[in-house]
């Protein structure tokens, strides 16, 4: 027996539900939509498939230091047009859209607080910020990370998050590689521990320096992770590449890797790993 009966073949409401924007996601290896909430509770990872999204310096300094405290140091130095540079704009003015859009002055900054009572020194690139390219400020800003470290003996970690070199800077971007490089190896001088998180994508000349330096090196799951691009070397060698090439998953298995490490992981593993090196219990 039907209890209920419809009068009507075609019920309709008077106004249509608006979706908000930006409320549903969707991953790009699945296909598949999340909820914006659900992401921001996982660290922005796809809590199915694992899909790590890009996120930025503020989301990782809130991750790593404890109740997200943290001093800034380096946020003073501002990048400058020292050549002139102009492509399809003008370097400066390429400089004040970025700054305008992402509220940030360069592509890397530099924070100094505790992660679970451990005192840390985290430099963090942006790749929000022209592909998060290495120019003069950004390794300025790491000398200053480095130099931190070393002068008071405080562990040291660089997220990667980049596509290189910024060319608009020509070879004063490229001197950043041998800068950064050479107070590395000072800082291994005096024992202080450096640890390298690259995470997607970390490419081109930071790959080529700091990124690789680390004692300990490690990855999110899932990264890019090279010098090239693919397609430039294919187009070289003439030849397909492997199945995976350049993945953090393919440079694990061919010992370029210490670890993969999940986001939603990322604090209790570095924390577990520095008590290690620093003896700590």
């Amino acid at each position: 027996m039907s209890w209920f009966k419809r009068k009507d073949e075609n019920i309709q409401t008077d106004t249509k539900k608006e979706m908000p924007e930006g409320v549903w996601i969707k991953v790009p290896t699945t296909g598949e939509t999340i909820h914006k909430r659900e992401l921001e509770d996982n660290l922005w990872v796809d809590p199915l498939s694992g899909y790590h999204f890009r996120i930025g310096s503020e989301k990782y300094f809130e991750i790593i230091f404890d109740d997200g405290k943290f001093k800034e140091l380096g946020q003073e130095i501002k990048p400058t047009d020292p050549l002139e540079f102009e492509d399809r704009k003008k370097y400066k003015d390429r400089l004040k859209e970025y700054q305008d859009k992402t509220g940030l002055s360069d592509a890397a900054r530099v924070g100094v607080g505790k992660m679970n009572k451990l005192d840390l020194v985290v430099a963090c690139m942006d790749f929000s910020f022209i592909g998060g390219s290495m120019g003069s400020v950004v390794g300025e800003r790491l000398g200053i990370a480095i130099d931190h470290a070393r002068e008071n003996k405080i562990p040291l970690i660089i997220i990667s998050q980049t596509g290189g070199a910024r060319m608009m800077e020509s070879v004063l971007s490229l001197m950043q590689m041998a800068k950064t490089s050479a107070k590395l190896a000072q800082l291994e001088e005096a024992k202080v521990p450096y640890i390298s998180y690259m995470t997607d994508p970390t490419t081109g000349g930071v790959t080529a320096s700091y990124a690789m330096l680390g004692d300990f090196n490690i990855a999110e799951p899932g990264a890019l992770i090279g010098f090239a691009g693919p397609r430039v070397i294919r187009q070289t060698i003439g030849r397909d590449l492997p199945e995976g090439f350049q993945t953090s998953e393919y440079l694990l298995d061919h010992g370029f890797l210490d670890f993969i490490v999940p986001r939603t992981k990322m604090k209790a593993k570095l924390t577990r790993l520095l008590k290690v090196i620093l003896h700590k219990k």
